[in-house]
């Protein structure tokens, strides 16, 4: 858990040795640190929202703050990711796009529809009342995590954050972290109590579609594309459990 804070928060703790089991477990504890992220946005989007400030204005300070407590790995890994996708040529082409430091076109334009869709949504959360939305996006973005890092999906690089925990997870861990995270869910939205599973669900395969299409492009997984699943696994579970009014 100490390896899992210090991966996917700024908070200042040492993750000790990382060796391969201690990655492998960190990954599997990444949801519990969502809940813990959720659990301090829907504080501050509640706590904004009492001050009186506007839901959108909310909204965007939560996706800001959440972008400083994660160090801004996961938008950046966004970014990369769209650019990597977006470039033409051979696989070894793309990863050479998402290792440079820049941000390309396709990367601003789905940071721009991403991170704006999820203060849209957090704006709807603060009319809908639906507080409990926001820690169960940020759990299933982090369980989104389990999914990448399944058993079968290789790196695309023999180094880095990828090549450490790429086929680390037993398909049990994230099958279990769905189920758990879809029997979570029926009380995140109480007057439609079946949106929340329909969120974790398609959550859920979204992941799975994501990390075979970029298997297919770069080879296997990176540290930018772990960041990516986790944006756009808990953006999809916000869209779904505002939809409804």
């Amino acid at each position: 858990m100490r390896l899992a804070l210090s991966w996917l928060t700024v908070l200042p703790i040492a993750g000790g040795t990382v060796s391969p089991r201690a990655a492998r477990r960190a990954i599997a504890s990444a949801p519990l640190v969502g809940l813990l992220l959720g659990l301090a946005a829907m504080g501050v989007l509640a706590g904004s929202h009492a001050l009186g400030l506007p839901g959108l204005v909310s909204g965007l300070l939560v996706v800001g703050g959440l972008a400083m407590a994660t160090r801004g790995m996961h938008v950046d890994g966004l970014a990369d990711t769209a650019d990597g996708l977006g470039c033409y040529g051979p696989p070894e082409r793309a990863l050479d796009v998402m290792r440079d430091g820049g941000v390309g076109p396709f990367g601003v334009v789905t940071l721009f529809v991403v991170l704006g869709t999820q203060a849209a949504c957090l704006n709807a959360v603060v009319h809908s009342g639906r507080w409990w939305v926001v820690p169960l996006a940020l759990t299933v973005g982090r369980a989104g995590l389990t999914w990448c890092c399944r058993r079968g999906v290789p790196a695309a690089r023999p180094e880095g954050m990828g090549a450490l925990v790429a086929g680390s997870q037993p398909v049990l861990v994230p099958v279990l972290w769905a189920v758990l995270l879809g029997a979570a869910a029926v009380f995140a939205v109480p007057a439609r109590p079946w949106l929340g599973p329909l969120a974790v669900l398609l959550a859920a395969v979204l992941v799975v579609a994501f990390t075979a299409h970029v298997r297919r492009r770069f080879g296997g997984i990176t540290g930018d594309v772990l960041g990516a699943a986790i944006e756009l696994a808990g953006t999809v579970t916000l869209i779904v459990c505002v939809a409804a009014p």
